[in-house]
């Protein structure tokens, strides 16, 4: 496997932006996305435990109804593919050991082999300090996630853009959300930029390196 050089990674974190204005008529191949979602299946997380869930929404009607919620962004509306970030709002030891299940069915082993594993992430996530907050940790998680996903879109010429602007709760509502012991935490619209966006064409505005890098 090639990797792609430096300059090819930074010509394409230079080349993408929080696009505004999205072409409703340009989809993104059932291939790319495909791809797409691979990266998200593929991105880190503490553990490994992926205390998160992807939605979604190609429906159009239902795009309409979180509009409001979204604070009236038209991303939502002509985006090709529209991702809902859910997290899982509490971790349990059910999910901690069906997260082993899936270790021993991908590498192989036995439950008594990964038990010292299993009772770290019990104590940690479930029963300790992190699992007190286990909403807010999920919710961590998942931003790595969203960088994965929009670095890698980044590199296949695809555009992003990462939503805060949205009503939590309203999602959870209409996405019934709550009962599957989810909660939204970020949106991101996918998709492919219109020429007349303004602000695909602004220079990019980042701190100078010696004002965020600092090597001890």
């Amino acid at each position: 496997m090639n990797p792609i050089s430096g300059e090819q990674l930074l010509a394409q974190l230079n080349w993408r932006y929080a696009t505004k204005q999205f072409d409703p008529a340009r989809k993104i191949s059932a291939q790319d996305w495909a791809t797409l979602e691979n990266a998200l299946i593929l991105s880190p997380s503490s553990y490994g435990l992926q205390p998160w869930t992807f939605i979604v929404i190609n429906d159009h009607a239902m795009r309409e109804r979180l509009f409001p919620a979204t604070w009236n962004q038209r991303q939502i509306l002509d985006c090709s593919h529209y991702v809902v970030f859910a997290v899982i709002t509490k971790m349990t030891e059910d999910y901690i050991d069906n997260y082993i299940r899936r270790v021993i069915e991908v590498r192989g082993g036995t439950t008594d082999a990964m038990a010292t594993y299993r009772n770290a992430m019990v104590g940690d996530v479930v029963k300790g300090p992190r699992g007190a907050i286990a909403q807010e940790w999920a919710t961590r998680q998942t931003f790595i996630a969203l960088g994965t996903f929009m670095t890698s879109a980044a590199l296949m010429g695809i555009d992003t853009c990462p939503m805060e602007g949205f009503e939590p709760e309203a999602y959870d509502k209409i996405l019934d959300l709550s009962a599957k012991g989810l909660a939204s935490a970020v949106c991101c619209a996918t998709g492919y930029r219109l020429a007349t966006d303004k602000y695909g064409t602004r220079k990019k505005v980042r701190f100078k390196r010696d004002d965020v890098i600092h090597v001890v």
